[in-house]
């Protein structure tokens, strides 16, 4: 019987694996992060894009709004065109903002009430107290949105912004006991 050699089987072995894996980055640049980047940065109000990070069951998408973006339009294109390409996978969009004292102490000022409204679905609170909290702040502006999953809250000032994307939970009808 003969004796296999270990050289060929290796260089198989290695170059096997080379072309296995490198097709499966080939196919993650072209087919997913590429169009997903390209379509992102063209989404108005998206001021630079990072490269998405793909994940077995997520992806990652990273983005800097421009001043005058809007937070809700922004997520809503983004969400749209991303989950075409993102197939399967959940579509995690990261809102990039810079770090401001003021901002977040205003966010902090606000959470307790904006956690209140959301658990008890009263969604018409948020942009009562938000107004509450900026109003002893000059320069700074609040902007609240709403839509079917999701509350948006942004706080700006000259100095920069602030982007809170908050999950909603609509009610789901059901059926009466009494009906």
């Amino acid at each position: 019987m003969r004796k296999p050699r270990m050289m060929p089987i290796a260089i198989t072995v290695v170059i096997s694996a080379a072309a296995l894996f490198g097709g499966w980055m080939l196919y993650k640049q072209v087919a997913v992060a590429s169009p997903l980047t390209d379509a992102v940065v063209n989404v108005p109000g998206v001021a630079k894009a990072d490269k998405p990070v793909i994940e077995q069951d997520k992806v990652s998408v990273s983005v800097e709004l421009s001043d005058e973006a809007s937070l809700k339009d922004v997520y809503t294109s983004v969400t749209e065109q991303g989950k075409a390409l993102a197939g399967k996978r959940k579509l995690d969009i990261v809102i990039q903002d810079e770090e401001d004292a003021l901002l977040n102490a205003i966010w902090q000022e606000a959470m307790f009430d904006i956690a209140q409204a959301m658990e008890t679905k009263t969604y018409s609170d948020i942009p009562k107290t938000m107004e509450r909290v900026a109003s002893g702040h000059d320069g700074v502006e609040t902007v609240t949105d709403m839509d079917g999953t999701n509350v948006y809250v942004t706080i700006k000032n000259a100095e920069g912004a602030k982007y809170i994307v908050l999950p909603r939970t609509p009610n789901q009808m059901g059926v009466w006991p009494n009906a």
